[in-house]
């Protein structure tokens, strides 16, 4: 029964397609002198349902001693923006209307309960 649910588990996890961010760059904000500066990021992924299209997003993260531990909650100011790269091709998901509000992109932005999710409607 261990071993059932252990399985299950994995295939869940390789079966997620939440697409992973690319960083691009990042801005300092505010100088810190122990640890690192709050900054802004700005991330880069690929929608996984839809081809050619890359979204941007640029989020506030939080520096200082916590934040270099990964103890510190970041704020959930964050902005979007999805380009076309190419030519747009649908997957099947899309084209049967069976993709509405699905995550794909997600961010962990504390060290328990908040995160940063984008999701997409079509």
């Amino acid at each position: 029964m261990k071993y059932k649910k252990f399985a299950m588990g994995l295939l869940l996890l390789a079966g997620s397609q939440l697409a992973q961010a690319e960083q691009i760059g990042s801005v300092d904000t505010v100088f810190k002198w122990l640890g690192p500066d709050h900054k802004i990021v700005v991330e880069a992924f690929d929608d996984p349902d839809v081809q050619n299209v890359t979204c941007y997003i640029s989020r506030a993260k939080t520096g200082g001693i916590k934040g270099g531990l990964g103890l510190a909650e970041d704020t959930s100011d964050a902005a979007i923006s999805c380009q076309q790269v190419g030519p747009i091709e649908l997957t099947d998901k899309i084209k049967n209307g069976k993709s509405q509000g699905d995550v794909v992109f997600q961010k962990r932005t504390s060290l328990v309960f908040k995160k940063t999710a984008g999701r997409a409607f079509l």
